[in-house]
């Protein structure tokens, strides 16, 4: 597996215990110029920039949702070479919870964040990758975008947006050498999970463990995945060994029921 001379641009990379950094970090062993970004604020920018250091590449104040950011990330991977591999790893939860609860705003923000930023940062990259006649722009789908599951409505629709957006991508664009493909994570032990995981256990007044084991139940393997799962993925589909793999949606979930 090398990405050698392959640029890198990766969203959502502040978390500390985030898919984003594991992947940022997979991708540059691989020997990829790697370029992360997030949102300022609450000391994002300097946990990106630590990343960043130990992996020798670039850190970017980055809210997808807002074109000027979109531009600069641009420009800043065109000074090494421009876009090879687009990762929009970028997302909130922000709307789950019982449908009936959900607001207008919160869909909005859902639909900002988890469909419009990916749509404009692929709008962005596909003109050089056409140029290069090679490329490969990964989604972060989730197993929520392949079924159904209650209490998680603007996430999920927004998910399964992102699955057909993937496949559309990757049927306009394959004719130019450009893959497209989405990986669907189940339950990954992340910081936004582990916020779920409290979020849940309060909304059915059970004790966290109680309410972990039996979320888990529903895995075939009975536990949550690490970031480092999703990270091997995605270093696939951005490699050689995923060359002629384009349009998937690909679960990573350790045998979880997909819902309705």
């Amino acid at each position: 597996m090398s990405l050698d001379g392959k640029v890198a641009l990766i969203t959502g990379c502040a978390g500390v215990n985030g898919i984003g950094r594991a992947t940022a970090k997979a991708l540059a062993a691989a020997g990829a110029v790697v370029i992360v970004g997030d949102l300022p604020g609450e000391g994002r920018l300097e946990q990106l920039e630590a990343l960043a250091d130990e992996i020798n590449g670039a850190a970017l104040a980055l809210d997808v949702t807002k074109p000027a950011d979109i531009a600069l990330a641009i420009n800043t991977a065109q000074s090494v070479g421009g876009v090879d591999i687009l990762v929009n790893n970028a997302g909130t939860v922000t709307g789950a919870g019982p449908f009936l609860a959900t607001t207008p705003d919160q869909w909005q923000t859902s639909f900002a964040v988890n469909l419009l930023g990916p749509m404009m940062l692929a709008q962005a990259v596909i003109p050089g990758m056409q140029v290069k006649g090679d490329g490969r722009i990964i989604n972060m789908g989730s197993i929520g975008g392949l079924g159904g599951r209650a209490a998680f409505g603007a996430y999920s629709a927004m998910k399964h947006a992102i699955t057909g957006l993937t496949k559309t991508i990757a049927a306009e664009f394959g004719p130019d050498g450009i893959r497209c493909n989405a990986v669907c994570p189940g339950y990954i032990a992340t910081d936004m999970h582990a916020a779920s995981n409290v979020r849940l256990a309060a909304v059915e007044g059970l004790p966290l463990d109680e309410m972990k084991r039996r979320r888990y139940e529903a895995v075939a393997l009975r536990d949550a995945g690490e970031p480092g799962d999703i990270a091997q993925a995605v270093l696939y589909l951005a490699g050689p060994q995923g060359a002629y793999v384009s349009g998937i949606n690909l679960p990573v979930a350790g045998g979880i029921q997909l819902g309705l």
